[in-house]
């Protein structure tokens, strides 16, 4: 006798409801026109006598407005319907789409590192000298030292579980400090590198103390007044810090005591090159990747420790850490710790780079945009951050080169104005379409016989 024939899969219909989805788009059109009025719809420009005119933009207002109602409506009438029809016939598992992303998630890691590695030479390959300094220098460097601090701060909030936002401050003591130090004794960047690490990493503990006792919103109150204090000190305290106006003039690392200029002495005239300011970047560069691969190596080991495993005790249940007999003000102040340490050299790094250093460069925005990196990459996962970093800072420098722009919504639009405004935008978006962070899945940090994934949905309050 034959076998008798599967049943066929049910399918389920979604019937799209058009005057539904026509008066949510009425809705989201009002309410564009409404936040966008003030923005976008006046402007204050000024005359030849300094007095300030009011002009409207009507036209760029209605564009922005038409370009909103109409995703919307895209998305009630074509999105929503698929994610329904998706939920009630769920897709079978394929297997040759199950093998692609094991690979993919087993060789990615060393492909971006591989990447990494040869990202400025490849650069200086296609683009030559003067193009590639701009790729190197704003986007390579300034891309890894976010993913550093972002690495550090996950050892905060991904792992132990501790709202931090304050974070910069450690940024603010390593980079003052190798400033200092390098300008009154004349230190080298490779002796006051971890000197200002430990330095930090010494703060970092100073502000664990008064918040052993505080957890979730309090806490992320007194860091946030943590950096604000080291901030308005960095202002206020003008002898030590030069105050408002900074200090430049600081001392550039060299390469086994060859220093990067144009000087007969300099790393091109040793080795009989020309001149470029891209030696310099390229150097830089792959200074910060070592950093960068430290930072993620120790946070790597320090997870399979003892510690590591307190860190992600303290962050699931502070009770329970403390009924297992774990000493969760030593979890609390290791974490610290270790999180202003990167934070500090990353700090050296930053000063050394840019030869100049002031309070304007560790505001409260900087610390969101790490915080923010650490969130939508994943808390806990090393692999999400990075990936974060990577469309956060990137996509900020992209999106500065926004000229084209001005062929849809007129010459007189100014695309540096508005990318903040489509970066966020972007933000909600993938907070949408990926409330867990980019990577929602982390490997375990002791294994027992067999490695398994979990899933973000089985981890408490989605820290996984």
């Amino acid at each position: 006798m034959s076998a008798p024939a599967a049943a066929p899969a049910s399918t389920a219909t979604v019937h799209v409801n058009i005057g539904r989805a026509l008066k949510d788009t009425a809705i989201t059109a009002a309410i564009a026109f409404a936040l966008f009025l003030p923005l976008i719809g006046f402007k204050t420009v000024q005359n030849m006598r300094n007095e300030l005119e009011l002009e409207t933009r009507l036209a760029l207002l209605l564009t922005f407005v038409a370009i909103i109602a109409g995703a919307k409506l895209f998305v009630s009438l074509v999105i929503a319907p698929w994610r329904e029809r998706r939920a009630l016939n769920p897709a079978p598992t394929n297997a040759t789409l199950a093998k692609a992303k094991t690979l993919l998630a087993h060789w990615f890691t060393p492909f971006a590192l591989g990447f990494a590695v040869v990202y400025p030479i490849l650069i200086f390959t296609v683009t030559g000298g003067t193009g590639a300094l701009k790729w190197v220098d704003n986007f390579g460097i300034q891309i890894l030292i976010y993913v550093m601090l972002g690495w550090g701060l996950n050892i905060v909030v991904g792992l132990a579980g501790l709202l931090d936002l304050g974070y910069v401050a450690f940024y603010a003591v390593g980079a003052y400090s190798y400033t200092l130090l390098a300008k009154e004794f004349g230190l080298s960047f490779w002796i006051l590198l971890p000197l200002a690490g430990f330095l930090s990493a010494f703060w970092g503990v100073l502000l664990g103390f008064p918040v052993l006792r505080l957890r979730g919103d309090y806490l992320a109150i007194v860091t946030l007044a943590f950096g604000e204090i080291v901030r308005l000190i960095l202002i206020n305290w003008v002898s030590f810090t030069n105050g408002y106006a900074g200090i430049s003039g600081i001392p550039r690392p060299t390469l086994f005591g060859i220093p990067f200029n144009a000087n007969d002495d300099g790393f091109a005239a040793t080795f009989g090159l020309e001149f470029s300011p891209i030696y310099r970047s390229m150097f830089l560069y792959y200074v910060i990747l070592a950093l960068a691969l430290v930072t993620a190596y120790v946070t790597i080991r320090l997870r399979q420790l003892p510690v590591g495993r307190a860190w992600e005790a303290l962050r699931e249940d502070e009770i329970a850490c403390r009924s297992l007999g774990i000493n969760t003000t030593n979890t609390k102040l290791t974490a610290f710790a270790m999180g202003a340490m990167f934070a500090g050299f990353a700090g050296s790094f930053f000063a050394a780079r840019q030869g100049f250093i002031s309070p304007e460069s560790f505001t409260f925005l900087e610390s969101a945009t790490i915080l923010s990196i650490v969130v939508l990459g994943g808390m806990g996962s090393q692999i999400g951050v990075a990936v974060a970093a990577v469309a956060m800072i990137g996509g900020t420098e992209i999106m500065r080169d926004l000229d084209f722009l001005k062929y849809f919504f007129g010459s007189d639009f100014d695309p540096t104005q508005y990318r903040m405004l489509l970066f966020g935008f972007a933000m909600v978006l993938i907070m949408i379409w990926k409330p867990r962070g980019l990577v929602g899945t982390r490997e375990p940090s002791a294994i027992y016989k067999e490695r398994r994934t979990i899933l973000g949905s089985h981890v408490k309050e989605g820290h996984g």
